[in-house]
């Protein structure tokens, strides 16, 4: 999905990421803010207004990072809301939880490419 972002670049807090993709018959749209940055230990977001989504109505999401024996511990969360309508609200139903996971192993996977780059192994705990 293609990303937007504001002059902030995705990288100070109240800094807006747009994410859009257009299906045939279909436009989902993202719109979140950023809520909280400690470089390099935590980052979460948060979606601002309403979305155009099919399994989630919103959700925040962040990450966390700490030194543990000599390692990097990253711990990553995501809370969301089901939609409230009909059909979303059984897709959610299905498929929400899948789709969390997803995102979750996702960022673990770009956090643990970024420390393997030349940064510091990371533990997954």
């Amino acid at each position: 999905m293609p990303y937007e972002f504001d002059a902030k670049q995705g990288r100070g807090v109240g800094s807006v990421i747009r994410i859009s993709e257009r299906f045939p018959g279909l436009s989902l749209v993202v719109v979140e803010v950023m809520t909280e940055r400690t470089p390099p230990s935590r980052k979460t977001w948060k979606t601002r207004g309403p979305q155009r989504l099919l399994i989630l109505e919103s959700y925040a999401i962040g990450f966390e990072t700490r030194a543990v024996n000599g390692q990097t511990n990253a711990q990553v969360y995501i809370d969301y809301q089901l939609p409230c309508a009909l059909p979303g609200r059984w897709l959610g139903l299905l498929f929400a939880g899948f789709y969390a996971r997803l995102c979750v192993f996702c960022m673990l996977d770009d956090a643990r490419s970024h420390f393997l780059a030349g940064a510091e192994p990371l533990a997954m705990a």
